[in-house]
């Protein structure tokens, strides 16, 4: 149970990275669960959610799009993908926001499965894909742009330069490019194209990313109730006697200041000493 509530605390506490780790552990767990053939010792998943390169797939299901991206092929697949979505996030997140953080990694997931299922419907060849491999190499390419030169500290290793780190990932993926696994690589190649263009962009004062932001700010106020209309009656009540009580008290300050001035004149230089519009002014006020 403690380790339960640390999870649900480290959830609530965490920012979009991490829950896009736990959404994508949860994914793969529902995925053991209701996809996974233990005979075949494989996972089969089903159109609504692996992206197909099938136009009658992707055309009337194109919320797979985005749901590819949450599935995974096997643990290692996961793990990979979840240690270098952990790595790069932090460091994106030392120079980007969160709302820019999870725009990134939607769109690009998007645009990569976009160019998969492009490229074989071309080729001709029908198959589908999972992973988030293409949204994670959009943010470690996108952080690469943008600081090309940091020092990162690796294990067994030390100091390297970022640009490093990415390149030799890039190489791998070109060098696996006819391997079976082709479609996997040209997301990948895909979402770090991604990831230049939207730092290019970026640079150039245009954010990309508040298309997501626009999108998720949209739907959380059309849940959010309006301000209620009594309101307006408290304020109109409130403020009237206000302006009434304020203003009789300034005028009876003033009237009592000049009295104080003409009795002080009386006490100094007596009765005969004042004019006549003192005199009258403190006739009038005596009645």
């Amino acid at each position: 149970m403690n380790i339960l509530d640390d999870l649900k605390l480290q959830y609530k506490l965490g920012g979009v990275a991490h829950r896009l780790i736990y959404w994508n552990v949860a994914c793969f767990l529902i995925s053991l669960i209701f996809f996974y053939g233990f005979q075949t010792g494989s996972f089969s998943y089903p159109s609504w959610v692996a992206l197909s390169t099938n136009p009658a797939d992707f055309i009337f299901k194109p919320w797979t799009f985005l749901t590819y991206a949450f599935f995974h092929e096997g643990f290692w697949h996961l793990a990979f993908n979840m240690m270098v979505l952990n790595f790069a996030s932090q460091l994106f997140l030392t120079f980007f926001t969160q709302k820019q953080f999870l725009g990134l990694y939607v769109l690009s997931a998007v645009f990569a499965g976009i160019v998969f299922v492009a490229s074989y419907y071309f080729m001709n060849i029908s198959t589908a894909i999972v992973g988030a491999s293409a949204a994670i190499m959009a943010i470690l390419v996108a952080v690469t742009t943008y600081q090309p030169l940091m020092q990162v500290r690796l294990l067994l290793i030390g100091n390297v330069k970022l640009w490093h780190i990415t390149a030799v990932i890039l190489i791998l993926d070109l060098m696996q490019f006819r391997t079976e696994n082709m479609g996997g690589h040209i997301s990948h190649l895909a979402g770090a194209f991604f990831g230049f263009v939207y730092i290019k962009a970026l640079q150039n004062g245009s954010d990309i990313s508040v298309v997501i932001t626009r999108i998720i700010d949209l739907f959380a106020n059309s849940f959010r109730k309006s301000p209620s209309t009594p309101f307006k009656k408290v304020h109109k009540n409130y403020s009237k006697p206000v302006e009434k009580r304020a203003s009789r008290i300034v005028t009876k300050d003033k009237v009592q200041q000049q009295i104080d001035e003409i009795l002080d004149k009386i006490s100094q230089s007596g009765y005969d000493s004042l004019t006549k519009e003192e005199k009258d002014f403190l006739f009038k006020s005596g009645k």
